[in-house]
């Protein structure tokens, strides 16, 4: 039993250091690489304004829950005014980056997955080795380099949208005023909130990509299937991982910034 604990703790060190290695490796090639603006614009359209929708969706759901819930929860202390700033913190805090990233893995991750795995597959990673094409440059840099845009931005958006589902649910339907709900809004959020949701944003961002295009670009030694099989077992482990990576970080990073 020690040994395959040993065995075990040994496997997820080496793993997490070719993990490392693979996103340092990516982002220098990234920046030796030709047409690097039109390749990080396509890379910011693939994980950012694709994913621009459903972020906005679960933003605007995710604050007319949390209007109905705290409001209920808030009435039984006699604090529903306080229900601004229940939602501004809650969402900026901690909901957004997560919510976040947890719906741009699932949109642009699993795609980035899979894409390399049929990539691998194809042999068309070893043919842009043969012409002496840096892969992790050309496939995976612009990709890691766009998280850094595109994550802060979406929890932005996810943010205000969400505190605008708030307002809608407190306001138009609980009869909460408006003026009210706005004040403590500004009243209650401060700088110090909004950075640390927005370095949640760029960890979750950079740990996510990162992840996903490892499990893609490694399908053949990482993948227990041949084949096809084996490229949906990568994109179903890298969702996974995220997944779990994201609330993992998120923990970690709140017991620092609190």
């Amino acid at each position: 039993m020690i040994q395959k604990a040993g065995q075990t703790a040994l496997s997820v060190v080496s793993e997490l250091g070719e993990l490392s290695a693979f996103s340092l490796f990516a982002v220098r090639g990234f920046f030796r690489q030709r047409n690097r603006v039109a390749k990080l614009a396509l890379a910011i359209h693939e994980v950012g304004l694709r994913c621009l929708p459903i972020v906005f969706i679960v933003g605007l759901f995710t604050g007319l829950v949390m209007g109905l819930q705290l409001y209920y929860t808030l009435l039984k202390f006699g604090a529903e005014s306080a229900l601004g700033t229940a939602v501004a913190l809650s969402l900026i805090r901690e909901l957004g980056p997560v919510l976040t990233a947890l719906m741009v893995v699932g949109q642009a991750g699993s795609a980035m997955a899979s894409e390399l795995g049929i990539q691998r597959n194809d042999e068309q990673i070893d043919a842009l080795e043969t012409m002496s094409i840096d892969p992790l440059g050309f496939l995976v840099g612009p990709r890691l380099v766009a998280t850094f845009i595109c994550f802060p931005i979406l929890t932005a958006v996810f943010d205000l949208v969400g505190i605008f589902g708030g307002y809608l649910t407190g306001s138009l339907l609980l009869n909460v005023d408006s003026g009210v709900y706005w004040n403590r809004v500004f009243e209650s959020v401060t700088w110090a909130d909004v950075q640390g949701g927005y370095i949640k944003a760029l960890v979750f961002g950079f740990l996510t990509i990162s992840i996903c295009a490892f499990r893609g670009f490694h399908t053949h030694r990482k993948a227990s299937f041949p084949g096809v099989r084996g490229v949906s077992e990568s994109a179903t482990r890298a969702v996974v991982w995220s997944s779990v990576s994201v609330l993992a970080a998120d923990y970690l990073i709140t017991s620092f910034l609190l």
